[in-house]
């Protein structure tokens, strides 16, 4: 059997360390980025630095354009959110029959994103657990958690022979790879972590340390996950009885000085993945008839700049 080709299509904090592991561990796979990122990516490789270890590792190829990589057995997808569907529309050159893509994305929607534009055959259903950003063109640094991707079938089947091969060079590669019998589940109990964490942080201006030290906003973290977990169940997810408290605990875990992705980027000016985090759970909220007081207001209090810096890129 011909040796797997793999594609990281956003080679940003997510996509370029587990593209990094796959090269390293001698896996043929391309990156997909952009500007000044890709341009350090061809010039000089691409740089992981980690607590595991910094390495440095060439991709086969690395460009903007998919047309250039040709047709891959597994493509991961990690974009931001609200880019699925233009990555989705723009990856036709990297699917054969049987290609599977890999969506690890915050939030909750990217499956039927992907589902709708490249169909059922070619989506599979995952997330991650890493934290990681683009510390400087061309350089990806791993600040905290054990890597860790979960994955599965839409429908819940056995993995498809791609599929499978995508988990097996992730695990070879030193990533904690599990399959869920329950994905969607899996999505949520995700949802219920990063909803809460990144939309208190980003209105707190605050570390993970400061929030769940101090008890008012502790509270308040609390409560916004019971929101979100009240929501997945008026949707029919399968949520344990003690899936908050879970992960409050896991919460307790994390590096002090640690922040969420959507919090960077709001801190940064940039533009956020608030729809589909904080936005996603009140759409959904009002559309089943659950309350969400509280993540109206971390909606409510954020949306004014993530409007106004949506604008201005816009005006660039």
């Amino acid at each position: 059997m011909a040796s797997p080709r793999f594609a990281v299509f956003g080679a940003g904090g997510v996509g370029g360390y587990f593209g990094g592991v796959l090269a390293r561990a001698g896996y043929w796979t391309a990156v997909i980025a952009r500007g000044e990122h890709l341009k350090a990516i061809q010039s000089h490789g691409l740089q992981i630095l980690s607590p595991k270890g910094d390495f440095t590792v060439a991709p086969a190829i690395a460009s903007d354009n998919p047309q250039q990589i040709g047709p891959v057995d597994a493509v991961i997808l990690a974009v931001k959110a609200w880019q699925v569907p233009e990555a989705a529309r723009a990856m036709a050159p990297l699917l054969k029959p049987g290609s599977q893509v890999l969506p690890l994305e915050n939030g909750v929607e990217a499956p039927a994103q992907l589902e709708e534009i490249l169909g059922r055959e070619h989506t599979l259903i995952g997330l991650c657990r890493i934290s990681s950003f683009v510390a400087g063109p061309g350089q990806i640094r791993h600040a905290g958690l054990e890597p860790t991707v979960l994955l599965g079938e839409l429908n819940g089947s056995t993995l498809s022979p791609n599929a499978q091969l995508l988990a097996d060079a992730l695990a070879a590669a030193g990533v904690v790879v599990e399959t869920p019998r329950d994905m969607r589940a899996a999505l949520w109990e995700k949802l219920i972590f990063i909803a809460g964490l990144s939309g208190l942080g980003a209105v707190a201006r605050a570390t993970v340390g400061e929030l769940r030290q101090c008890p008012p906003t502790r509270a308040l973290l609390q409560q916004l996950m019971e929101e979100v977990a009240a929501v997945g169940r008026s949707r029919g997810i399968q949520l344990g009885a003690d899936i908050v408290s879970r992960t409050l605990a896991f919460v307790d875990s994390i590096p002090a000085g640690a922040t969420a992705s959507m919090q960077r980027d709001i801190v940064d000016g940039k533009p956020s993945e608030l729809e589909a985090i904080i936005g996603a759970v009140v759409r959904f909220g009002a559309s089943s008839g659950v309350p969400t007081p509280a993540m109206q207001y971390v909606y409510a209090s954020l949306l004014p700049q993530e409007q106004r810096t949506r604008k201005s890129v816009r005006a660039a």
